[in-house]
């Protein structure tokens, strides 16, 4: 599944990059103000139309120095656990905070509880072990379920609705497992099913939960749409997911929240990385950069997908396998073509950037983390982090 997002290096049209960016150190990370704030608004006025909140899934983008700024478009976060819900809480104050884990931790779930307002159970199990002392503590209660329709195809390591999925509840476990008693706890249902998907995937999605959950739905206070909603790129049907979710409000009467992590920092981020060397392997020419796939970017071996690299050409004469330089034999970013030959010391920039890197770094090899800086709306450049040896000693010792 290849991004096909808006030009991802729409935040540069009138300026010459290599020039913005000639003092700049790398491998380092550019999150853009401007792109944010256009993805806020596009956010923002889909709630608005569809009477909707929608949540900042923090598990693919939480750079929190921008929280404030998102503070504007959003009703608040999503978290996977309790250091996620502890950032939102401390760095987006005043805004919800809804939690899904697939099993919480019996020594932290006190702490978690100071932190969350929504608390999403994966199992009939995680309820009862949980639910009464979360809703005694006045927390909303959720529960997430396996609607079993998968939209996806040959991507299962991102697909929840693949077999033998983990997550969430089916309907055979909820009818097996499911007292009385256990319901009454939960407020609202919770699905997740899609990754970088149109509303037309939604629309299949919730056919499909209404099929299997729609003695539930009645009565339920609200339904959590999960994420994978590609909301702001180019193309996406936004009049389609209006109109589901009003459907939704009509017939149930249940309020409506979206995750999207993706659609909030889409195309707002680069990646800055320099050629170290340039090999020769019979035919191909391979360009070890300082930027690594494997320590930097993962999703391209993840998913796998190729990032947009700014100033290729698909019709250029000179093709060269961009490469990390760790020891993984593996950590390619991929084949590329350009209009001139690739020069030792030549800067490359990356762009889709800001979601899914920075908070997937790692210091395999150690290789060191690349330092994270905000364009401002003003065009201003400011260092954000100064990472170094210490941050890969310190998670070792």
């Amino acid at each position: 599944m290849k991004r096909d997002p808006r030009p991802p290096f729409a935040m540069l049209e009138g300026s010459d990059p290599n020039a913005l960016f000639a003092d700049m150190p790398t491998p380092s990370f550019i999150i853009d103000e401007k792109s944010l704030v256009r993805n806020g608004e596009i956010l923002a006025s889909v709630a608005r139309e569809a009477n909707c909140k929608i949540l900042l899934a923090q598990k693919a983008f939480s750079n929190f120095a921008f929280y404030p700024l998102l503070a504007n478009y959003l009703a608040g976060t999503e978290a996977s656990g309790l250091y996620e819900a502890r950032l939102g809480r401390e760095e987006m104050p005043g805004s919800e905070v809804h939690v899904f884990s697939c099993a919480y931790r019996e020594e932290t779930f006190e702490e978690l509880l100071a932190y969350a307002d929504h608390i999403v159970f994966n199992s009939p199990a995680q309820l009862k072990k949980y639910g009464k002392r979360a809703k005694d503590a006045g927390k909303e209660i959720g529960l997430r379920i396996n609607p079993e329709c998968s939209t996806q195809e040959g991507h299962e390591i991102y697909d929840p609705c693949a077999p033998r999925s983990r997550l969430g509840t089916t309907r055979a476990v909820f009818e097996r497992e499911m007292t009385a008693e256990l319901i009454s706890l939960f407020d609202g249902l919770h699905f997740h099913t899609l990754c970088e998907q149109d509303a037309d995937a939604l629309e299949a999605t919730m056919s499909a939960v209404e099929a299997k959950f729609s003695d539930v739905l009645p009565r339920m206070k609200w339904l959590n749409m999960g994420g994978g909603h590609h909301i702001t790129r180019q193309g996406y049907d936004t009049a389609r997911l209006v109109e589901i979710v009003r459907n939704v409000q009509k017939k149930y009467g249940l309020e409506v929240y979206l995750e999207p992590g993706e659609a909030v920092a889409l195309n707002a981020g680069l990646l800055l990385a320099r050629v170290l060397d340039i090999v020769q392997n019979g035919e191909d020419k391979i360009a070890i950069l300082n930027a690594s796939a494997a320590c930097h970017m993962p999703d391209v071996i993840e998913m796998p997908y190729t990032p947009p690299l700014f100033g290729t050409d698909e019709k250029g004469a000179f093709c060269y396998r961009l490469a990390g330089p760790t020891c993984l034999a593996g950590d390619i970013i991929g084949d590329y073509r350009f209009p001139e030959p690739l020069r030792i010391g030549d800067m490359l920039i990356f762009g889709d950037m800001a979601i899914y890197t920075t908070c997937k770094t790692n210091t395999f090899n150690g290789m060191p983390l690349p330092d994270i800086w905000k364009r401002a709306l003003d065009g201003s450049l400011t260092p954000l982090t100064r990472f170094g040896y210490g941050d890969f000693k310190s998670r070792l010792g």
